[in-house]
């Protein structure tokens, strides 16, 4: 019988949400919590483009995406990347991750000669710190394009369509969703899953530990996904439409 430590049932998200303007310098910017973890997810327009698009002739604007686990947001002090001198391997992948999800969802030639940061600040990580930061940036970004539109710095909305992620695995040999941080841990197996409102995939990371899974448990755990995955843009568009966007 499944237990899990939360005692939350098996296709049953924590609670999820995302709360506006805690980062008044930014142009958007959103507290997403998905449960305990909370990210702080920040975007901001810069009137350059990177280098590269230059030299290779490349039109159009870029978003690029930054991530970091704060020194106490883990149970443990995590020294800065800084303080190492360069970013850990688990730093660049995920800040990579969040910015192809985002890209995927954008039309870059409405950013044309911009570039959209997004900053992914981890406050507290208990689990799922990627989904949360792709799922609270694209609120972030949505925020800073309607403070854009609004100031006339940008000319239409680059977005072709919301985006967002949650976390599902294998524990104790059943499929569940929204791992956190005791099940993580433990999980025979470990997923991604990031789609499009319009239900399409965009990612889908996947891995056993020390353990293989079947096609049928795949299937389950994409099901679970997209079942958590309807509360989360659900929460995104709450946010939103409190801020007139629809």
């Amino acid at each position: 019988m499944l237990i899990r430590p939360d005692n939350r049932e098996a296709n049953q998200i924590r609670p999820v949400s995302f709360q506006p303007g805690v980062a008044p310098h930014a142009a958007g910017s959103v507290l997403a919590a998905f449960g305990n973890t909370r990210v702080i997810c920040a975007a901001t327009l810069e009137w350059k483009v990177p280098i590269w698009m230059k030299q290779q002739g490349v039109k159009g604007g870029w978003l690029t995406a930054e991530y970091s686990l704060l020194p106490y947001s883990t149970l443990d002090r995590k020294p800065r990347d800084i303080a190492k001198g360069k970013l850990d391997g688990r730093t660049v992948e995920i800040q990579r991750l969040i910015g192809r999800a985002l890209r995927a969802v954008l039309d870059l030639d409405k950013l044309e000669g911009f570039t959209l940061w997004v900053d992914c600040d981890v406050l507290q990580a208990d689990g799922g710190t990627r989904t949360a930061s792709i799922s609270g940036a694209y609120v972030a970004a949505r925020l800073a394009v309607h403070t854009l539109l609004q100031s006339g710095k940008l000319k239409a909305s680059p977005f072709t369509d919301s985006i967002a992620a949650v976390s599902v695995g294998v524990y104790q040999d059943t499929p569940v969703l929204d791992l956190n941080y005791l099940e993580d841990k433990d999980a025979s197996v470990d997923a991604n899953i990031v789609m499009t409102g319009n239900g399409k995939f965009v990612e889908i990371q996947s891995s056993g530990e020390e353990a293989t899974f079947s096609a049928e448990q795949l299937q389950e755990m994409l099901a679970l996904a997209q079942t958590g995955l309807k509360t989360i843009f659900a929460a995104q568009q709450t946010t939103l439409s409190s801020k007139g966007i629809l």
